[in-house]
C-alpha cells in the first residue's frame, strides 16, 4: 500500500452560531470542488450536509457530516458542525478530532452567544483557525464592525487579509491584500463568474493601511525576517505566507476573510486559506496515549502508518445500512478484515466494510490510515470516544467527556405494542448521542429521557415519531435537581440484631460534612486501633455511597459531600461487611436531616438578543422567572442580555420570548452549575417529590 502524502490533507470543522452560513458555506465549497453540481439551499431545505428530515425542516444542522472534497491538489476532510448549543456536544467531539477550523461569523448578527461556547471549546482544544465573517450582502452587513467584535468579545486577534468591495446590496467582491488585487463577481450568482482585477481607486488608501497590518503582524513570527522589514527589505509573498501559516498555528492570531455564501462571493480565497494557512495532520500536537489503567504512558499517538493502529470513534450514526462509526485515524493503518481491541469494553470487533463519506454517499474502501477520516460500517458495541486500536499494543486515547443532562421527561408508546420498537430506537439514539440518556424509573417503571435543554428532547421525540414510526406520549419537563446538606455533623449508630442463630453487630462513629463544590462523594477512614478492621473500611463506604444517590428530602441524588469514619467498635463472632454496611445506611438516614439539608437547582446562563424597543419587556421577565442579569451590552442590531436562571423557570420560555418581541428575540442557554433553591420553591418540589412517591 502506498504511504499518501499527509502534508496534503486538512482535516477542518467549520463552526459557528445558529444561521451564520455555516452549512450554507459547506455546500459552496463542495460546489467549487466539484463535488456537486447543483447547489441545494438550506432555506429550501435542500442542502447536501443536511440529511436528516428534521434538519431540513428547521434549517438547522443537528448532526456533524462528514464529507471529503479535493482543492488544488489538496484532500479535504470536512466536518459540518451544528450551532446550536443544545447540541454543542457534536461540535465538542467534533474539534477532538480536527486540526483546523473555520470559524463562521454573520455580517451583520456578528460575535452572537453560541460563537463564544465554540470559540471557548476551539481554545480548549487548541484548534487552529480561519475567521469567515459571512452574509456581506445582508441589511446591516458590517465588516469592520465584526472584526472589532472579534477582537473585543473573544479576545481573539484577527488577522484581516481581505476587505470587502461595497456593502449589503452592492457587495461585489474582495480585495485581496496580499496580491493587491480585486477579486470581483458578477451577479450571475455562479461562484466562477469572477474577475481579478485592480484595486478600486477608492480603496487604494485603506488597502495600504490594512496591508502595512497585515506585514507587521507576519513578520513578528520571524526575527529574521523581521529584522530584514525593521532594515526597510519587504518580504515576499511565499514568506508572508510562511509567517502567517506559523502564527496561525500558534493561535498568535487569526486569518480572517469575508463574503457572501449564499450569493456564491468569497469562498474561493477562503478555500485557498486552508490550504495556506490551516495545519495538515503532522503539524498538529500527537494524542497523548494512556494505558488501560488510565495513567499517561508518556507516549504518543504519532501520525504514522507504520506505528501501531490508535483511532477515535468520534460520532456513531444510524443509517439504512446499519450503524456508522465515524473514526479519525491518528496512527497506523485499518484495513478491511483487521480485528481491533476496543479499549473501554475490553472486546475485540472485526472490521467488515470501511467507507469514505461525501456527506450521505459514500464509496467503499479497502483500507485508511493515519490522518484519515472514515466510516466503519456495522460495529457492534463501540460508542462515541472509544477508543480502537491494535489487540498486540493496546492504549487508549484520552477519553472524552459529557456533561450531564439537567432536563428529564417521561415517554410512553401510545399503543402498547410499540414497547419494543421504542426500546430499541431509543437504545440507538443513546450510542449517537452520549449527551442524551435513558433510563427507568425503578418504582413507576415508567420511561425517562435526559438532555442538555428543551430543543434537544423536542427533537429526540421528533426523531421517534418520524425516523423509527413510534407515537409517544410525552409527560411534563422534570428538572434535574440535587440534594446536599450545609453543617457538620458528627453522630454514632450501632447496628445489632442478636436474638438467637448467628448475630450482626456493628458501631460506627462518624462524621457527615459538606464538602467543596464539584467535589462528589468524599469518604475517608481515621480510625487506629483497629476498632473497626480494615477489611470493613470498604463496606461502610459502599453503604454510604448507595445510600448518597438518593437524599432524604425528596429523593434526588446528592452533591458534595464527605464522610469519615472516625471510630467505632466490632464483635469478633457477630460482625461482618453486610452488618456494617447496614449500619452506614441507617446512620445516614438517622443523620441526613440533622444536618440542615438543602434541595439545589440547576442553574441556566442565559443569553437573550432582542431588539432595543423590547429590552424593558425582556428585562422583567426575566427577573420574574427568579433571574439574575449579569451584563447588559447593546450591539449595532439590538441588546444582548446575560442571565443566570433557575432551569424550572425556562420552560416555554422561546414562546414567551417571541411574543414579547414580535418574534424577533433569540435565546439560548447552557447550565452553569447548582444553587440553593429558595424555601419557597423548595417546598413545592418536595412535597411534588412525595405526591408521586406516594401516588406509585
Amino acid at each position: 500500500m502506498t504511504t499518501k502524502d499527509l502534508t496534503r490533507y486538512r482535516n477542518f470543522g467549520i463552526f459557528a452560531h445558529v444561521d451564520a452560513g455555516k452549512t450554507t458555506t459547506t455546500e459552496r465549497i463542495l460546489k467549487l470542488t466539484g463535488k456537486i453540481h447543483k447547489i441545494g439551499e438550506v432555506h429550501e431545505g435542500a442542502a447536501t450536509t443536511d440529511f436528516m428530515e428534521q434538519e431540513q425542516e428547521r434549517g438547522i444542522t443537528i448532526q456533524s457530516a462528514a464529507t471529503s472534497c479535493f482543492w488544488k491538489d489538496h484532500q479535504l476532510n470536512i466536518i459540518d458542525t451544528p450551532g446550536h448549543v443544545d447540541f454543542t456536544i457534536e461540535v465538542y467531539r467534533s474539534l477532538k478530532v480536527l486540526d483546523g477550523g473555520i470559524g463562521v461569523f454573520c455580517g451583520s448578527g456578528g460575535v452572537e452567544p453560541q460563537s463564544e461556547t465554540n470559540w471557548r471549546y476551539a481554545n480548549d482544544s487548541k484548534v487552529a483557525r480561519i475567521i469567515y465573517i459571512n452574509k456581506l450582502d445582508r441589511m446591516g452587513a458590517d465588516f469592520f464592525r465584526v472584526v472589532k467584535q472579534i477582537d473585543q468579545i473573544l479576545a481573539a486577534k484577527p488577522l484581516v487579509m481581505v476587505l470587502p468591495i461595497g456593502t449589503e446590496s452592492s457587495f461585489v467582491g474582495v480585495v485581496d491584500l496580499l496580491t493587491r488585487k480585486a477579486w470581483v463577481w458578477d451577479e450571475s450568482g455562479d461562484p466562477m463568474n469572477y474577475e481579478i482585477k485592480d484595486v478600486p481607486a477608492d480603496m487604494a488608501d485603506d488597502v495600504e493601511t490594512y496591508r502595512e497590518q497585515l506585514v507587521e503582524t507576519a513578520v513578528e513570527q520571524d526575527d529574521e525576517v523581521m529584522e530584514k522589514y525593521l532594515e526597510g527589505e519587504e518580504p515576499d509573498i511565499d514568506t508572508l505566507k510562511r509567517c502567517i501559516r506559523k502564527g496561525t498555528h500558534d493561535l498568535a492570531f487569526f486569518p480572517t476573510y469575508c463574503g457572501s455564501s449564499f450569493k456564491n462571493k468569497g469562498v474561493q480565497l477562503v478555500l485557498d486559506a486552508v490550504v495556506d494557512y490551516l495545519p495538515n495532520p503532522t503539524e498538529v500536537k500527537p494524542q497523548p496515549e494512556i494505558d488501560l489503567e488510565g495513567h499517561e504512558t508518556g507516549n504518543f499517538a504519532d501520525i504514522d502508518p507504520e506505528k501501531p493502529l490508535r483511532a477515535l470513534a468520534f460520532k456513531i450514526m444510524d443509517d439504512r445500512y446499519g450503524a456508522l462509526t465515524f473514526t479519525r485515524i491518528y496512527s497506523g493503518t485499518l484495513s478491511k478484515g483487521d480485528t481491533v481491541l476496543n479499549t473501554f469494553t475490553g472486546k475485540k470487533e472485526r472490521i467488515g466494510r470501511l467507507v469514505e463519506m461525501h456527506a450521505n454517499s459514500r464509496e467503499e474502501i479497502d483500507s485508511a490510515q493515519a490522518g484519515d477520516i472514515v466510516a466503519i460500517v456495522g460495529m457492534k458495541n463501540v460508542q462515541t470516544g472509544h477508543t480502537l486500536c491494535d489487540p498486540e499494543n493496546p492504549a487508549t486515547l484520552e477519553p472524552m467527556v459529557f456533561p450531564d443532562p439537567v432536563i428529564s421527561i417521561a415517554v410512553a408508546p401510545k399503543d402498547k405494542g410499540s414497547v419494543e420498537k421504542m426500546g430499541l430506537a431509543l437504545s440507538k439514539m443513546v450510542q449517537e448521542d452520549p449527551s442524551f440518556r435513558v433510563e427507568t424509573d425503578p418504582e413507576s417503571n415508567e420511561t425517562i429521557i435526559k438532555g442538555m435543554g428543551e430543543l434537544h428532547l423536542d427533537i429526540k421525540i421528533d426523531i421517534l415519531k418520524r425516523t423509527y414510526e413510534v407515537d409517544v406520549e410525552v409527560g411534563k419537563p422534570q428538572v434535574a435537581y440535587r440534594e446536599s446538606i450545609t453543617q457538620p455533623i458528627e453522630d454514632s449508630y450501632t447496628h445489632k440484631k442478636q436474638s438467637g442463630g448467628s448475630g450482626q453487630f456493628a458501631k460506627i462513629d462518624y462524621v457527615i460534612e459538606p464538602s467543596e463544590l464539584g467535589s462528589g462523594f468524599q469518604f475517608e477512614s481515621k480510625v487506629t486501633g483497629g476498632n473497626v478492621p480494615r477489611e470493613f473500611w470498604p463496606a461502610v463506604q459502599k453503604g454510604f455511597e448507595t445510600s448518597f444517590a438518593k437524599g432524604m428530602l425528596a429523593g434526588f441524588p446528592c452533591v458534595d459531600m464527605k464522610f469519615t469514619l472516625m471510630d467505632g467498635a466490632y464483635h469478633p463472632v457477630d460482625s461482618s461487611a453486610i452488618a456494617f454496611e447496614i449500619a452506614a445506611k441507617a446512620a445516614y438516614r438517622q443523620s441526613f436531616s440533622k444536618a440542615k439539608p438543602q434541595l439545589l437547582e440547576p442553574i441556566m446562563k442565559v443569553d437573550v438578543f432582542t431588539s432595543d424597543d423590547h429590552v424593558g419587556d425582556v428585562i422583567g421577565d426575566l427577573n420574574r422567572r427568579r433571574g439574575m442579569i449579569k451584563s447588559q451590552d447593546s450591539t449595532p442590531t439590538g441588546s444582548r442580555i446575560t442571565a443566570d436562571i433557575p432551569l424550572s423557570e425556562m420552560f416555554g420560555y422561546i414562546g414567551d420570548l417571541r411574543t414579547m418581541t414580535s418574534g424577533r428575540g433569540q435565546f439560548s442557554m447552557e447550565f452553569s452549575h447548582y444553587a440553593p433553591c429558595p424555601t419557597n420553591v423548595a417546598e413545592v418540589v418536595i412535597k411534588e417529590a412525595k405526591e408521586r412517591q406516594e401516588a406509585k
